[in-house]
């Protein structure tokens, strides 16, 4: 979609959002800030953003006047291990791409989206902005994490360089919510856990695995609840920290998530471990005090959040 309407006179600004029809973009187009915005979200077919030169083009003409980049090849620890070349290529392209044009256009403020993958692995606190390149990378997603940390690293360097450019990076916890991908073999860790479930109830099994003991601890935040953070920030993206996590900063274990959705659904089944299959870093939760200090919190609660994304997927499941 490549909304211009409105564009001239309406005295609005401009955002051109990168991903427009992902999970998060989505969630930021249905979001009630959205209003107050002219919003470009060309999609694929009309804007490949491995095309450096089309990228620029599109910059120019539209001059933006601010960038919100959400788009990138995203998936759980299944995807980034069956396609670690496609994870780091396509990521580090479409980051450089991206953050390039805008910059080489004139484009003021920048809302760079990295990952909570960039921080080191086997970290017993909460993962602080100034742990990032402190040390090893967790396996799994180690191609997904560098091409995050090159984009993040070039807006810290035009945020340096350019003083005037509000180039800045926010780090969201793990999402699930509305629009999501729910393929176990592409998505994310809850998405997964609800199609497993949904099945199981559907097909009258009694028993769903998991993969691991279930004790390692993860940290979701419901999509919708980073789309009112990013609007937020939007309006005055230069009072953002350089870097900031964005997070609910508390999490659970991974058969804490299984339970909130069996009991969403209603399932009574048992819960099978596959001690051999990976799981990723044992624990890997967002230090949000910067996110504290800047005066926001996320509004929906876990089960809410849950309950939610269970309704759409049944809702789309529906509709195929």
């Amino acid at each position: 979609m490549n909304d211009k309407s409105g564009i001239a006179g309406t005295g609005r600004r401009r955002v051109w959002v990168t991903g427009g029809n992902g999970m998060v973009g989505r969630n930021l187009r249905e979001h009630p800030r959205a209003a107050r915005w002219d919003i470009l979200a060309p999609s694929r077919h009309e804007l490949d953003l491995a095309d450096r030169r089309a990228v620029g083009d599109f910059a120019r003409e539209m001059r933006p006047d601010l960038v919100i980049h959400a788009a990138g090849q995203v998936g759980g620890i299944q995807a980034n291990m069956a396609d670690p070349v496609g994870f780091l290529v396509n990521n580090l392209d479409i980051g450089r791409n991206v953050i390039m044009g805008a910059f080489e256009a004139g484009v003021p403020a920048f809302l760079n989206l990295a990952s909570s993958c960039m921080y080191p692995r086997g970290r017993d606190h909460a993962l602080r902005e100034s742990d990032m390149m402190t040390g090893e990378l967790e396996p799994t997603n180690e191609g997904y994490a560098l091409a995050k940390i090159v984009s993040t690293r070039l807006c810290d360097y035009i945020a340096q360089t350019r003083p005037n450019a509000a180039y800045r990076t926010v780090i969201p916890c793990n999402l699930y919510g509305r629009h999501d991908k729910f393929d176990p073999k592409a998505s994310h860790l809850v998405p997964a856990i609800i199609a497993k479930v949904s099945a199981a109830v559907v097909e009258g099994q009694e028993e769903v695995e998991i993969w691991g003991d279930g004790t390692a601890r993860r940290e979701f935040m419901y999509a919708a609840d980073l789309a009112d953070a990013l609007w937020r920030a939007a309006e005055d993206p230069a009072a953002l920290p350089q870097l900031m996590n964005i997070g609910i900063g508390d999490d659970h274990t991974i058969l804490e998530y299984y339970d909130a959705v069996a009991r969403a659904l209603g399932w009574n089944g048992n819960f099978r471990f596959d001690l051999t299959r990976p799981v990723g870093m044992h624990r890997k939760l967002s230090d949000v005090s910067l996110q504290r200090a800047w005066g926001w919190t996320p509004p929906t609660a876990l089960q809410d959040g849950i309950t939610a994304t269970i309704q759409f997927y049944q809702q789309q499941a529906q509709v195929s």
